[in-house]
């Protein structure tokens, strides 16, 4: 679900807190170095490195457990997508994938996050056809050539992860193979410029470069978002930027990618019901989304599935 724009060992810590060691002192993991030249070092780096992005960003940065705990509930959120994928069909309605979504989340003794948030009144958010995100699922019945997008995430033993997919309904219509064919490939190539060093902006190029190259529009009200403690936390991640701008990418960042690439014009309005946001000119929008974690080497999505 998008935000809208507006290794340690803890042991051995303890350890070092409770026991004054000299600088040239023998480290107390057992490496045989001096203690300034191994473990006194090594936490001086990663401490700072976290307090450098929480104070100057408001980031998290997470550690090997945490990130392990957001990885067991995207394999949740990607089994229960595969059992949306299934239903998938002319005439059932957004409410039947309601229905499932939260019917398995509570199975799993997960929590669906959007229900309640903020007033959404639904597990998961159904986006038909023209709507770019955040539709609430009712009697909306899915007809042949429609397309719907299913941005689902569960709170699994306190951590979240999120994602979605953009589904075909049917036979698709030749707009509707175009922009969910965009979507698709404009994530990919985002995920692909994530490593260490690069920047927020590197992403935000690669989809805007690659999506109005097709004839399309980013939408830019609408941004991917850290997550994994909480539903929506910083980063911001806007789909479109400048290479090399915006803050840098370090291991232990996890947020989310999730462009919104319509057809038409990139302009929209909020419907009544004050949650569902739809293009101006009718035309269709699609969404891809996975939740990902920067690495040494790269990253790692933690919902994979084939883009």
């Amino acid at each position: 679900m998008d935000r809208y724009l507006g290794k340690g060992d803890h042991n051995m810590k303890n350890r070092i807190k409770k026991v004054k060691i000299g600088r040239n002192s023998p480290c107390p993991c057992g490496s045989g170095k001096k203690y300034k030249n191994c473990c006194l070092n090594a936490s001086k780096k990663v401490l700072t490195l976290k307090q450098e992005y929480k104070r100057k960003y408001d980031i998290r940065l997470k550690e090997p457990e945490e990130i392990e705990g957001i990885r067991k509930c995207g394999v949740l959120l990607l089994d229960i997508m595969d059992k949306v994928s299934s239903m998938i069909k002319p005439g059932i309605t957004t409410n039947d994938i309601n229905t499932i979504v939260h019917e398995e989340t509570i199975k799993a003794k997960a929590v669906p996050a959007p229900l309640n948030y903020h007033g959404f009144p639904k597990s998961v958010c159904t986006s038909v056809n023209e709507v770019i995100c955040h539709g609430i699922p009712g009697n909306r019945v899915l007809n042949d050539g429609d397309i719907v997008n299913v941005d689902i995430t569960p709170i699994l033993n306190g951590f979240y992860a999120d994602a979605n997919k953009t589904f075909f309904v049917g036979n698709p219509t030749k707009d509707g193979k175009k922009i969910v064919g965009v979507a698709r490939e404009s994530l990919k190539r985002a995920i692909e410029v994530v490593r260490p060093g690069a920047r927020l902006g590197d992403i935000g190029w690669a989809i805007q470069h690659y999506a109005e190259g097709q004839g399309c529009s980013v939408v830019r009200e609408f941004v991917g978002h850290g997550v994994g403690l909480d539903f929506h936390e910083q980063p911001q991640v806007l789909h479109f930027g400048k290479r090399g701008k915006g803050i840098e990418l370090v291991p232990g960042m996890v947020f989310t990618i999730e462009p919104m690439i319509n057809l038409g014009t990139r302009k929209l309005h909020i419907l009544d019901d004050k949650w569902t946001a739809v293009t101006n000119d009718n035309a269709l929008s699609a969404q891809f989304e996975q939740t990902l974690a920067v690495t040494e080497t790269g990253c790692e999505s933690l919902t994979p599935f084939e883009l």
